[in-house]
């Protein structure tokens, strides 16, 4: 499928989650892709800027972004063993999303449960399924069946990896955003559960 210039970026904008369990962890790397999109009017005249065709599935995007990563967290994994990695990996994830939530927050009108529920509803998301079972004032509880992320680690066998890097970020970012906005959760796809369970609190 060739993607005209019209729709790539809302091709890659659908890659990015609507929340951290997708990790909202999108990353900078994206962040990046979006802002050189935005530009798309004016063709940029050096070639590094050149825009170009996009004829890849959303799997082979997420996993090209991460091939690399992984390649890299796995000789820290032998450098460091295994248990200091993965530790790593989870502390500099979690100053990552921490800085996330206040930067979304920031950019939103206030900071309350009810604009961080709103993060999930920004629109169709394309890497994951998800089904809302508690919606109220002081609860949010989804249950996703499907992801994408989990999809590409477990496919890489670097699950524990995965976590590490995506899903373990769920917290701070959440907290981040306002920490009154606490996260319960007991499964994850990317663990080898049938499903995520997130629910945030306030």
């Amino acid at each position: 499928m060739k993607i005209h210039k019209a729709s790539r970026r809302q091709f890659i904008a659908s890659v990015i989650p609507a929340c951290a369990i997708t990790c909202m962890g999108a990353n900078r790397v994206f962040a990046s892709i979006l802002r050189a999109e935005s530009h798309l009017i004016q063709e940029p005249k050096h070639k590094f800027d050149r825009s170009f065709d996009l004829a890849i599935t959303h799997r082979q995007f997420l996993e090209a972004q991460f091939r690399n990563f992984i390649a890299l967290a796995k000789a820290l994994e032998r450098e460091m063993g295994k248990g200091k990695a993965i530790e790593f990996l989870k502390k500099v994830t979690s100053e990552r999303q921490t800085n996330l939530g206040k930067q979304q927050a920031s950019g939103m009108p206030d900071n309350s449960f009810s604009s961080f529920v709103d993060l999930f509803r920004s629109g169709e998301n394309n890497t994951m399924t998800m089904k809302i079972v508690e919606d109220t004032p002081s609860g949010f509880e989804f249950k996703v069946t499907e992801c994408l992320y989990a999809d590409s680690f477990l496919r890489a066998k670097a699950g524990d990896i995965g976590y590490a890097w995506v899903c373990w970020g769920d917290y701070a970012w959440a907290e981040g955003f306002n920490p009154k906005i606490k996260l319960v959760r007991d499964k994850t796809l990317m663990q080898g559960n049938d499903c995520c369970n997130p629910r945030y609190t306030w």
